[in-house]
């Protein structure tokens, strides 16, 4: 007697990542899964290559950018054109000159005095807050102590405190303190205004670092310094360039904080100086066009030197496996 053999079973694959269809059938189960991860990322594709979000994208892009295009052919006018017709008439009577800046650079306005301020108040006003954060978000994440949890909220909590309401008494402390009419007055409020945001981000990234690696260190007899510094340090360098190009925009732009804290001569921005431009009702436009771009070289720079590390700190940690 012959044994007919059984037929060969067919061994299903799977993309990794995918969920199986059968996973969720059970008593009562419908037989639809879980979309897969590919799946919902093919789903956001489609939809944002779609015409109708191609178009949008389109016409927020143009209104974005025609502001900017106009204060840029503005600076390049000459000071009798911009106070007589629009810029959009450079197009039938075109005229162009670089003796705004100049003006603006070398003149009595002496921006470059006030650009040389700027970068002054904002290279510490982002390292400071950077390193106390580092800091401060190693010993909430990996250092157990009593009220750890507690103390981690208020902080957190801390970012909702209106910075307006913490201007006087800062300025009444600067004065006791005789720091008034220094760069302290401004390093130290930005960094004061910075730090519940940079612990919160850095904490929440450390949080994502596999505790094996950590404990794979104290194994080999590393310290808290020798983990923070060659086991942390090197995993979070993205997420310190996101924040770093966060706060870098945030103090170079600030109006509020260097008016309050920065007004005098000798330590006020470029934004306070511009802004007092924008306060001579029309008299110096070519001068306000100008010293506006001036403004604007260092954090387009920065900005897109960066760019990749500002969208991998973005990124770090938001997909888990």
């Amino acid at each position: 007697m012959t044994t007919t053999p059984p037929p060969p079973q067919t061994i299903a694959t799977r993309v990794p990542g995918e969920t199986d269809p059968g996973a969720s059938l059970g008593p009562g189960g419908n037989g639809r899964g879980k979309v897969s991860r590919p799946r919902r990322g093919a789903i956001a594709k489609e939809r944002l290559s779609s015409p109708w979000a191609s178009g949008i994208a389109i016409v927020i892009a143009i209104m974005w950018t025609v502001p900017t295009f106009g204060l840029l052919v503005t600076s390049f006018r000459p000071s009798a054109d911009i106070r007589q017709d629009g810029w959009w008439n450079v197009v039938t009577s075109p005229s162009f000159t670089l003796q705004n800046y100049q003006d603006a650079m070398t003149g009595s306005t002496r921006m470059v005095d006030y650009f040389i301020n700027s970068l002054v108040i904002t290279l510490p006003a982002v390292f400071i807050p950077i390193s106390l954060a580092l800091l401060a978000a190693y010993a909430f994440a990996w250092i157990d102590f009593k009220g750890r949890e507690l103390l981690f909220v208020a902080v957190f909590a801390l970012q909702i405190v209106p910075i307006q309401i913490t201007l006087i008494p800062l300025l009444s402390t600067y004065n006791d303190w005789g720091l008034a009419g220094s760069f302290w007055t401004v390093w130290l409020s930005h960094s004061i205004f910075a730090l519940p945001l940079a612990i919160f981000l850095l904490h929440n990234f450390m949080k994502d670092i596999p505790k094996s690696l950590v404990e794979a260190a104290r194994v080999d007899g590393a310290g808290h310094v020798k983990i923070f510094f060659q086991v942390l340090l090197p995993l979070l360098m993205p997420a310190i360039a996101a924040f770093a190009i966060f706060q870098f925009l945030w103090v170079w732009n600030d109006l509020l904080v260097a008016l309050v804290f920065g007004s005098s001569q000798d330590i006020r921005p470029l934004t306070v100086h511009i802004a007092e431009l924008a306060g001579t009702r029309g008299q110096t436009w070519h001068l306000l066009s100008a010293g506006a771009f001036i403004s604007m070289i260092v954090p387009v720079i920065v900005f897109l030197s960066l760019q990749r590390y500002f969208v991998r700190g973005l990124l770090a940690g938001s997909v888990k496996g």
